[in-house]
């Protein structure tokens, strides 16, 4: 059976995987993101392909930022702004002498949905990941890349022009951001550790009315972002993935606002049907199922 070394190119780590054709993960792990330079991110690469020598018939690889994936070439990079104008086919390809495929990490994770999970069938459908901004992918039968692969690029949805569109918090990127929810919560509690999720949750299911209030909030900006985006494209289904999502709350409550905004306003709420809101089958591991 074929196997594929599948590659998540993070900001903070580097996961891998090696996967059969199947979609089983045969094994996995991530190492720290060296993110000095260029160089040495690529010698980070290196050491983990080069640990699977002669394992693996193709390199199926997401990063941040817009990615050109007929040309295999990185743009913008995300945090990683050295990656801008990254060739992977040179890079990687012609070094290892295997197919290489490049995708952003929010289409891959709709891509992984699609293959293997909760997108799998569906004719229309999103996969959001909330993490440090929204990572996003739509699928219509296909995966939507746009004309200039922008397609999905969730974060620079303006949902607050009010405040200025010089002002991050006028964007999506800013007010659905999962770790700028945590942060907020932990300096509500008093927490030093600001990115400390696990307390940050315990306090929202613990019913923390510090915690709550801040937690409400962000599930409602995330409902406004779907209704946004379903006068688009009225989608039957949204997957919601990001380490976030796999507290059980997070949907719930998203699924809650969501139906208030709709009751409260009766023209759109008779007209919009909710679509389904489930968390993403693959977790945070989505990326590494990307179907290169």
């Amino acid at each position: 059976m074929k196997k594929y070394l599948s590659i998540d190119i993070g900001g903070t780590n580097l996961k891998y995987a090696l996967i059969d054709e199947k979609g089983h993960i045969l094994e996995k792990d991530r190492v720290k993101t060296d993110a000095k330079n260029l160089t040495a991110f690529m010698e980070n690469m290196y050491e983990v392909i080069d640990s699977y020598q002669d394992q693996f018939e193709g390199i199926a690889i997401c990063a941040p930022g817009k990615i050109d994936t007929e040309n295999k070439i990185i743009y913008f990079g995300g945090a990683l702004k050295f990656l801008d104008g990254l060739n992977l086919q040179e890079a990687l390809g012609d070094k290892y002498n295997v197919p290489i495929s490049v995708e952003n990490d929010g289409k891959a994770a709709a891509l992984s949905e699609q293959w293997l999970g909760e997108l799998r069938g569906v004719d229309t459908g999103v996969a959001l990941t909330l993490g440090t901004g929204v990572g996003g992918g739509v699928v219509n039968n296909h995966l939507l890349h746009g004309w200039t692969f922008q397609a999905g690029e969730l974060s620079w949805m303006i949902t607050n022009s009010g405040i200025g569109t010089k002002n991050k918090a006028a964007y999506t990127g800013d007010n659905c951001s999962a770790v700028n929810m945590v942060k907020k919560v932990n300096l509500a509690l008093g927490n030093k550790d600001l990115d400390d999720g696990l307390t940050a949750f315990e306090a929202i299911n613990n019913g923390d009315l510090r915690a709550l209030a801040i937690f409400k909030r962000y599930c409602r900006n995330v409902a406004i972002m779907i209704i946004n985006i379903q006068t688009v494209i009225n989608a039957s289904k949204f997957v919601i993935g990001g380490g976030i999502s796999n507290q059980p709350i997070l949907i719930e409550e998203i699924n809650n606002q969501l139906a208030k905004i709709l009751e409260i306003n009766p023209m759109i709420g008779k007209q919009m049907i909710p679509p389904k809101i489930v968390a993403a089958k693959h977790g945070n591991d989505s990326n590494l199922y990307y179907p290169g």
